[in-house]
């Protein structure tokens, strides 16, 4: 077994310190030493985007990234999107609009959009289903995401949290 490496994470304005094998994927980190098991383990190799998190504020696939790398930088996952017990304008969109089924993919789909939205709050319809095209669903069929997304970008332009 390879040594371990002790390494602080700051993940969700929390600081985690960890000892992790070097060869552990961010994603494993997250949800096995830090206890955040909001993001989900879905393909492991960075096409359905069910682990998407934001990383320096950039939506990242974290089973492509390994924790070692993630060091020294800021980790937002799902589980630091709500401000206490007030959810954030694309999780109340997503509840409102059926955004989700079983829910699995639903944590990265909201990582995806917060990302993305907190850098193009002006996204048109064809930006938000471009974007949303990255992450894979096989329940809702995407038009209710499609909705939550555009319900939530309008929100979050008029001043609420981002």
């Amino acid at each position: 077994m390879p040594d371990k490496i002790s390494i602080t994470l700051d993940v969700n304005g929390r600081e985690h310190r960890v000892s992790v094998e070097p060869r552990r994927t961010l994603v494993d980190v997250l949800r096995d030493d830090c206890h955040l098991t909001g993001t989900h383990i879905g393909c492991e190799h960075g096409v359905c985007g069910a682990c998407t998190i934001l990383v320096d504020d950039k939506p990242i696939r974290s089973c492509l990234m390994f924790g070692v790398q993630a060091e020294g930088k800021k980790i937002r996952t799902v589980e630091g999107l709500a401000d206490g017990d007030t959810l954030h304008p694309l999780q109340k969109a997503f509840w409102e609009n059926h955004g989700l089924q079983c829910g699995f993919c639903t944590s990265g789909f909201l990582m995806l959009a917060a990302g993305a939205l907190q850098e193009t709050p002006d996204m048109s319809d064809e930006e938000i289903k471009e974007m949303l095209s990255s992450n894979l669903c096989r329940c809702t069929g995407y038009q209710n995401i499609i909705k939550a997304v555009r319900l939530a970008a309008v929100e979050m332009r008029s001043g609420a949290r981002r």
